[in-house]
């Protein structure tokens, strides 16, 4: 759950091995329908360990990948090596993207608005930096849509929760924060992972594709 947060050497070392995990168990599959379609250049916001670029298209130029934990920028920056396609790794934070303005036709996020302390700053971020029309493909934990599951999020998300999961908050409308930074959303597909599987406040994804409105 990288992004514009503190480093969190513990969880980053947890998260890097969980992730590939997560991966066997389906996630990868995810990740690259999250990648479907893009094309030019793309800036990845939280990169992580680098998951995503073994998905990235042909058709994409260049990925400007930012992440700020140091552990998992090392581990980022060897699976660069192998991409299919040109992938710099750098150090930064959501809310201060290391672009200038309309640069990247495409945006990624996958686990990060999550664990942003403020998402209206980085996807204000992520709305400078694309060009008009530009798009973001997102990959996200969300706001449950039953009752019973979000009072569990609530209570998660002000407990133990992000301490344990490196700032990953719950039960954010994420959907709807991307509509109000003045994008457009026109896809997204709600899906459970795990799916079957124990039901957690984690257990709510959602995938989908905005465009930046100009």
């Amino acid at each position: 759950m990288p992004a514009q947060r503190a480093s969190h050497p513990v969880f980053a070392r947890y998260y890097a091995r969980v992730s590939l995990a997560m991966d066997k168990g389906g996630m990868a599959a995810h990740r690259r329908q999250l990648l479907a379609g893009l094309a030019g250049p793309v800036i990845e916001v939280g990169a992580g360990n680098g998951l995503n670029f073994a998905h990235y298209p042909a058709d994409v130029t260049r990925v400007l990948a930012i992440e700020p934990d140091p552990h998992l920028r090392e581990i980022a920056s060897r699976n660069a090596a192998q991409a299919p396609v040109p992938v710099g790794v750098c150090g930064g934070v959501a809310a201060g993207l290391p672009a200038d303005d309309g640069t990247f036709d495409g945006a990624v996020t996958a686990f990060v608005l999550c664990s942003v302390p403020d998402q209206h700053a980085a996807l204000r971020e992520i709305h400078r930096v694309l060009r008009p029309g530009g798009v973001l493909h997102f990959l996200e934990h969300v706001r449950a849509s039953t009752p019973v599951l979000r009072r569990v999020q609530r209570l998660a998300d002000v407990t133990i929760w992000p301490a344990l999961a490196g700032g990953c908050r719950t039960s954010r409308d994420t959907a709807a924060a991307i509509q109000a930074a003045g994008f457009t959303i026109g896809q997204l597909e709600p899906f459970r992972f795990p799916d079957p599987g124990l039901t957690m406040p984690a257990t709510p994804h959602v995938r989908g594709i905005a465009t930046r409105n100009p």
